[in-house]
């Protein structure tokens, strides 16, 4: 039965249409025809709502982060994202028109003018941006525990040695400073110092800790454990009234995505704990995306799942919004999927039993709609196609709309090598966290105490020693002693005894 395509826009624009500054995401599509009139928009001051893109891979999720990105830039509102494959630095650069992109943005009934945006490009290698790095102190025990796959006993005993350092202002800056910290509190007087107070450290539980710490150096990921560490408000810069796009390049670290998606999200925590409250924007300071959102949450502890639900329900109020990427709406929490109130959500593929029981919860997390049946709209998109429902100016969910999406401006791909070399030597941010930083901490001051504990434990035995060489052995008689056993001293005593007897009892001199 047809569909009344008049309804249809009427429901649409009712939805969609906004009265302030909005994204252009695309037009509605019914019943495979593109419906330029019906625009789908998500207003800025709904940015900070959160929201979730979905898909499998190769369904064009990348590409709608490019889409939201730019226009965000646009818009004066700073991006931070993370580059999995080394593929998003064409941002910076306008794209070139072809025929497939002339056809889409008429098909929307809207012109396409390539355009470049300001990137800032940074790898926690070192190699392919500027270098970040936060310092093992800032990263916390919660989120070290997850990156090192730490159970809850050893994530116990990581949260002893954080506390402990803390209250004796020791700097865990890097992992040679957590490895010296785990090292003096598990043995000797270390050990003894803490067991009063927090507890005993067994020898197999730091032997575990250390290895794993030992492993991540092996990974040749150090670089990112240090100084200077990264100012998360260089994540708030702007140029030309353009908001920034800072990419954080992981295409080296592709291997190790439980370390990339956790530093993201340390920054996030730090973005949390010392922005000021921002109250009701019109549209949002940052917007921080997510991507491989599934690392995050795969094999995660309570304590690391409740910290990431209490960021994200409250760091709205600093005026940060915050999107996580995944192939499955099913791959985030409830208790945080819940707070996504903007859904973009792309095909989703049924090959297996497994995939076909992710599409049924996908579809329960869909409102109905009368104009689409939602398990077969998801199966059915094609690539650069979305079904989407977002929050209007008032915060009520839109009506789900299987969209036709607006194409990117900037290129759709890496930069070439020879530019994206010149962008990182001309970058001030990678002047700024060039060189790293030694500064004196736990390392060096555990060092010195121990090396200070020792030379006083030298001192003392030397003491010891001297002195016992100094006393008689068991058995040896003293100087004093030898003097008065020797034969002309026995003989001059009997004589004196002898004479002073002599006076008591009046005997004479013999005759």
């Amino acid at each position: 039965m047809a569909k009344d395509k008049s309804k249809f826009v009427e429901a649409i624009n009712k939805s969609y249409t906004t009265t302030g500054a909005s994204i252009y995401l695309g037009a509605g599509i019914l019943e495979g025809s593109i419906i330029a009139e019906a625009k789908v928009n998500l207003p800025l001051r709904m940015m900070n709502r959160h929201g979730m893109i979905a898909g499998a891979t190769g369904s064009g999720k990348t590409r709608t982060l490019q889409v939201l990105a730019e226009q965000l830039s646009a818009a004066g509102v700073p991006v931070f994202m993370s580059d999995i494959k080394g593929d998003l630095s064409g941002i910076g650069k306008a794209s070139t028109s072809n025929e497939k992109l002339e056809q889409r943005a008429k098909d929307l009934g809207i012109g396409f003018d390539p355009t470049e945006y300001p990137i800032e490009l940074y790898s926690l290698s070192g190699k392919k941006g500027a270098q970040m790095r936060a310092t093992v102190s800032e990263f916390g025990p919660t989120l070290l525990a997850k990156i090192l796959e730490l159970n809850d006993t050893q994530t116990g005993v990581l949260a002893i040695l954080f506390k402990y350092a803390d209250d004796k202002k020791l700097a865990i800056v890097d992992l040679a400073d957590l490895k010296k910290v785990l090292t003096y509190l598990s043995e000797g007087e270390g050990a003894a110092e803490i067991k009063a107070d927090y507890g005993t450290i067994s020898t197999s539980t730091s032997g575990t800790i250390l290895r794993k710490i030992v492993a991540l150096e092996q990974m040749g990921v150090n670089n990112i454990f240090g100084e200077k560490s990264f100012d998360i408000e260089d994540l708030f810069n702007k140029q030309d009234g353009k908001g920034v796009i800072s990419l954080m390049n992981v295409s080296d670290l592709q291997d190790k995505p439980a370390l990339f998606s956790t530093f993201m999200l340390s920054l996030l925590a730090e973005i949390y704990q010392t922005m000021p409250e921002a109250g009701d924007l019109d549209k949002p300071k940052l917007v921080f995306f997510l991507d491989e959102a599934h690392l995050l949450f795969k094999d995660a502890s309570k304590a690391f799942l409740d910290q990431i639900e209490q960021i994200v329900r409250l760091i709205r109020s600093k005026g940060v919004g915050v999107f996580f990427c995944s192939q499955l709406a099913q791959d985030v929490p409830s208790t945080v999927l819940a707070q996504l109130g903007n859904r973009v959500q792309h095909v989703l593929r049924a090959f297996t039993p497994n995939d076909a029981d992710a599409l049924k919860q996908t579809v329960k997390t869909y409102p109905k709609s009368e104009f689409y049946d939602i398990q077969s709209t998801l199966t059915q998109m094609g690539i650069g196609q979305a079904l989407i429902t977002v929050l209007n100016e008032k915060g009520i969910p839109t009506e789900v709309v299987h969209t036709h999406l607006t194409p990117p401006k900037s290129v759709m791909g890496p930069l070439p090598e020879a530019e994206y070399a010149a962008h990182i030597k001309s970058s001030e941010m990678n002047k700024k966290y060039g060189e790293s930083i030694n500064p004196e901490s736990a390392f060096e001051i555990l060092n010195e105490r121990m090396q200070k504990n020792q030379e006083e434990k030298e001192e003392i035995e030397q003491e010891k020693k001297e002195a016992k060489e100094a006393a008689p052995r068991r058995g040896e008689k003293s100087t004093f002693e030898k003097v008065l056993a020797s034969p002309v001293t026995r003989e001059l005593g009997k004589q004196l005894v002898r004479g002073v007897l002599g006076m008591f009892f009046g005997k004479g001199a013999r005759r």
